[in-house]
């Protein structure tokens, strides 16, 4: 399987991770923190895609997808972290005032699974973050300590996938998901 992961500047192809089988159904859309929380519960259906749709013809795009050929097999949200709500989020923790980006979603899409695309999404966010001149990233996964993680509650990542993609663990945070503590882990890039 020879992975490649792209900017995603393709709406059809984040549709086909991201999109619901509904173009009207309420679904996240990778929207939750990239957008301020009310802007978030007011987007209703058709509008959620539209404004997915906009944010991959801005630049930067919103995140990156992986492709298996040309099937698109994966999406990792990635941005500068000043306009995402992280930057108001009082759960997970500023350590510093570097201008980092944030890498939030992980998500591969079924029958994908099991072959490390994760891994390659978060090498490839990294690499994306670098690309804009990211001095640092950081990630807010679950520090879940080997146990499962309930799939709809996965695309924040394992502490173990950021600590072997190098991050560092440099904060605990007062977020929990699915019962597991989410911890601040962090990548220099300078």
């Amino acid at each position: 399987m020879a992975i490649e992961v792209r900017p995603a500047t393709q709406f059809e192809d984040v549709k086909a991770v991201l999109g619901p089988k509904r173009p009207d159904a309420n679904v996240c859309w990778c929207l939750s923190y990239r957008i301020p929380s009310r802007q978030n519960l007011e987007l209703r259906g058709l509008e959620r895609g539209e404004l997915v749709r906009q944010l991959t013809g801005q630049d930067p795009p919103p995140g990156v997808l992986a492709y298996d050929g040309d099937d698109v097999v994966g999406w990792a949200a990635v941005h500068p972290r000043a306009d995402t709500s992280f930057a108001r989020n009082r759960k997970i923790p500023h350590v510093d005032e570097l201008a980092v980006w944030s890498v939030w979603c992980i998500r591969v899409r079924p029958g994908h699974r099991g072959h490390g695309i994760s891994h390659r999404l978060l090498k490839g966010a990294v690499d994306f973050a670098r690309s804009y001149g990211a001095p640092a990233i950081e990630g807010y996964p679950v520090d879940n300590q080997g146990q499962h993680v309930d799939l709809t509650m996965a695309y924040v990542g394992t502490r173990k996938l950021f600590e072997e993609a190098g991050f560092v663990k440099v904060s605990d945070t007062d977020s929990v998901i699915n019962g597991f503590p989410r911890v601040l882990m962090r990548l220099d890039l300078r």
